[in-house]
């Protein structure tokens, strides 16, 4: 028998790739970091070729580490950054064009455009998305307006459209699936919540269907395999990253939430079998799609863990990542410096494609280890405006927030976290949530695992974050936060 689950996370910054046994326990992980491009000032683009070359090094490193051979695999899910748009060749399966990341502002002005054209509440209303660059929709659109003949190729189905799963889910198959999941077609603009690709949508973005993927259950037993050492394992599991840690925290019941803490943090609340419009500016999204449709409400934080590789990276104040909490740690609170790191715009509840960061309250007292520590209470801050938008919407109270991602590990941010929200914050044993999702919808596909009960029986907390302070100061934080952001809003608007 089959023994394990092989769960492919491929992120923005990394590809990893995580070997699961049948109880959900993780045997070995690999992983390999690929370049980052920044063209002009607010673009960011990946090389589709090095994101697969990535991912199929960790497959390979991954069950050398774990002395596991291909037919021991039952199946493969698949995890992954949503809205990097992948255009490619059919007959050549080679990408015309670089991909365009989900971080990327180009298509700001084509955004402003169809807002003031009043397009907007027609949009929402049909894919629960706001008219923002973060969307593959206008990704697309910018490739097909500037790749010459592209549209009309497309048309004729000689191009492929797809976000990072299809185009893992192509070159695993050897050129045989171009497909898709609900929850990663929720977030190209172009998906009807209740449907399929939409018409309209099409229409609106000028976007040829022939381009586009199969649609496909996240927990799909629908004939697809991916080759893998010269054997056929079935393909089974898809969804987006976020959606895919929501299903790893086993967050099942509507009201139940999580935040996810990696290059950008996403929090989201499962609100059932049908889907919860937003009158907060939150996305409403696929959570998955088992057979029946599962939604849920979405806020986007642009810039999370990135602004700690910022202060390593661009700033030299940290030698590694992991340095920033005891340098935070050094000072005994920020010292009235607030940070808003705006790189790329803010994401919810805001939508402001024009911000950029801020850095307020510096006096000759700061230091390093102020500035460190205004950098993780920023990540904090934005969660917390996302959950107020996420209560308000769902009128129900949040008995917790599970939480995932690399920077869970910082005990000072996700304590801060908690003090902000006013709910425990509560981190999980298996922290790798993300493939751990995958993981699941794969089994659940094959029989691995009998129902979504089974999976929740299975979850376990490793720690507790309970808040320390009174929900007036709480309060007082949050109202000094929102005069900083005010003073980042609008900044590079044309």
């Amino acid at each position: 028998m089959s023994r394990y689950i092989l769960a492919l996370d491929q992120g923005t910054t990394s590809s990893r790739s995580i070997l699961f046994d049948r109880e959900g326990r993780i045997v070995a992980v690999a992983q390999r970091e690929f370049a980052q491009h920044y063209p002009r000032p607010g673009w960011v683009e990946h090389d589709a070729d090095e994101i697969w070359v990535s991912q199929a090094s960790t497959i390979a490193e991954v069950l050398a580490r774990a002395g596991v051979a291909a037919r021991e695999i039952a199946a493969v899910g698949i995890t992954n950054q949503r809205e990097t748009v992948v255009l490619w060749d059919r007959a050549t399966g080679h990408p015309v064009a670089p991909a365009i990341v989900w971080q990327d502002r180009r298509t700001a002005e084509r955004c402003d455009a169809l807002r003031t054209a009043g397009h907007e509440a027609r949009v929402a209303a049909r894919t629960g998305l706001l008219l923002d660059p973060y969307f593959s929709g206008t990704k697309l659109a910018w490739l097909l307006d500037h790749l010459p003949g592209a549209r009309e190729r497309a048309a004729r189905g000689e191009l492929c459209f797809g976000t990072v799963d299809s185009w893992l889910a192509w070159k695993l198959s050897g050129g045989q699936a171009h497909v898709t999941d609900a929850s990663n077609a929720s977030r190209t603009l172009l998906m009807n919540l209740e449907g399929g690709w939409d018409p309209e949508m099409l229409a609106l973005f000028d976007v040829p269907a022939a381009c586009l993927p199969r649609i496909l259950p996240s927990a799909n037993r629908a004939g697809l395999f991916a080759r893998i050492e010269g054997h056929e394992v079935p393909l089974a599991g898809i969804a987006g990253d976020q959606q895919a840690a929501l299903f790893g925290q086993t967050c099942f019941r509507p009201g139940m939430a999580k935040n996810t803490y990696g290059t950008g943090c996403f929090m989201l609340m499962n609100t059932g079998e049908r889907p919860l419009r937003s009158r907060h500016r939150l996305l409403t999204t696929v959570a998955w799609d088992l057979g029946a449709r599962s939604y849920a409400l979405e806020g986007s934080v642009f810039v999370g863990g990135a602004v700690v590789q910022w202060l390593r990276d661009g700033l030299g104040l940290i030698e590694r990542s992991s340095d920033v909490e005891a340098l935070a740690a050094s000072v005994p609170d920020s010292g009235g410096v607030l940070m808003v790191p705006a790189f790329t715009g803010l994401g919810s509840p805001h939508w402001d494609a024009y911000a950029r960061g801020t850095v307020l309250g510096i006096t000759r007292g700061t230091q390093r280890g102020h500035l460190a520590r205004a950098a993780l209470e920023a990540i904090a801050f934005q969660s917390a405006e996302v959950l107020a938008a996420m209560r308000a919407d769902a009128e129900q109270p949040l008995i917790e927030l599970r939480v995932d991602g690399g920077a869970t590990v910082n005990d000072l941010l996700m304590q801060f976290q908690a003090d902000l929200l006013g709910v425990p914050v509560v981190r999980p044993r298996v922290t790798e949530t993300t493939a751990l999702g995958a993981a699941y919808l794969a089994g659940l596909a094959i029989g691995v695992w009998s129902s979504i009960g089974q999976l929740a029986e299975g979850w376990q907390a490793e720690r507790v974050f309970e808040p320390s302070i009174s929900r007036d100061e709480a309060g007082e934080r949050m109202r000094r936060w929102s005069r900083a952001v005010e003073r980042a809003r609008g900044w590079d608007e044309p």
